[in-house]
């Protein structure tokens, strides 16, 4: 789940170079493919039901997020994230979001803002059924703004295909109440994207003599805190594929509704490294 960041420090921006030096020989040809399969946060929260391939690996570059809320406040969210293909149709992911909020009484605050750690296992291919997924996620109070306590979030995804496009649900429950913050602190960005629930569908179409993938969504969510209004949000992006390794992406979208209406924009880049003999899906 993407957090609120800001851009890392050069540490690990040179980890994310090297591993990424080290690995580009094991480069799969699958990777060729990698913008048709969409993650969340890359570019809209809502994804797709399918798991990278057996033993790949992908290194998504520090998705990042710039958000305006009511009130002028900013905040900005960098997630580098690495994913496993482990078993057959699953996937592994861990994420180290840094969190910056800026704008609100005149303060500034960077830290890591936890860990987050997922496992998505696909449970079919599509026939004439959609393809579903089952997703585990915990965000570990791990870093000077992550929450007091680990929030465990489980969510279910389809996906169906059909001649002008592909449609996705997301389905996801977070468990837990909202953590409390300190007075006069700016410190709202460790849960500023998890929901007590959320429900979100989003139409994609590709063209594939131009490896790029067009993507809109609509995401109706409750915030932890159950006393903040339902959030209503739209948005809409785009995954290119720049090379047979690397693909692009970007977005935006406006918050209709809610406590933290007001316009957001996403960005990001993920290295797919194929490890020896891994298989396609």
């Amino acid at each position: 789940m993407n957090l609120f960041l800001k851009a890392p420090r050069v540490g690990v921006t040179g980890l994310i170079v090297a591993v990424t030096a080290l690995a580009t020989p094991l480069a799969s040809l699958a990777a060729q493919t990698d913008y048709y399969n969409t993650d969340a946060g890359r570019p809209v929260r809502i994804e797709d039901a399918y798991a990278i391939e057996r033993r790949a690996v992908e290194l998504q570059m520090a998705p990042f997020r710039l958000e305006r809320v009511r009130g002028g406040a900013y905040r900005w969210g960098l997630e580098p994230e690495l994913a496993v293909g482990l078993f057959p149709r699953t996937q592994v992911e861990i994420g180290f979001p840094l969190a910056h909020v800026e704008g609100l009484a005149g303060r500034r605050q960077t830290a890591l803002a936890g860990i987050d750690a997922s496992v998505l296992y696909n449970l079919n291919t599509e026939t004439r059924l959609p393809a579903l997924a089952i997703v585990a996620d915990v965000l570990l109070p791990v870093g000077a703004m992550a929450p007091g306590k680990a929030y465990p979030s489980f969510k279910a995804i389809a996906t169906k295909t059909f001649s002008s496009a592909r449609v996705h649900v997301n389905g996801q429950v977070t468990i837990g109440d909202a953590p409390a913050v300190s007075t006069g602190s700016n410190n709202t960005a460790p849960t500023a994207q998890l929901s007590r629930w959320l429900v979100g569908v989003a139409v994609d179409r590709t063209l594939p003599l131009r490896s790029l993938l067009l993507t809109a969504e609509l995401v109706i969510s409750q915030p932890l805190d159950s006393t903040e209004p339902t959030a209503w949000d739209v948005a809409g992006g785009a995954r290119y594929q720049l090379s047979p390794r690397l693909a692009v992406d970007g977005g935006g979208g406006y918050r209709l509704t809610g406590a933290d209406g007001g316009w957001f924009l996403t960005a990001g880049a993920a290295v797919s490294l194929g490890l020896p003999w891994s298989p396609r899906r």
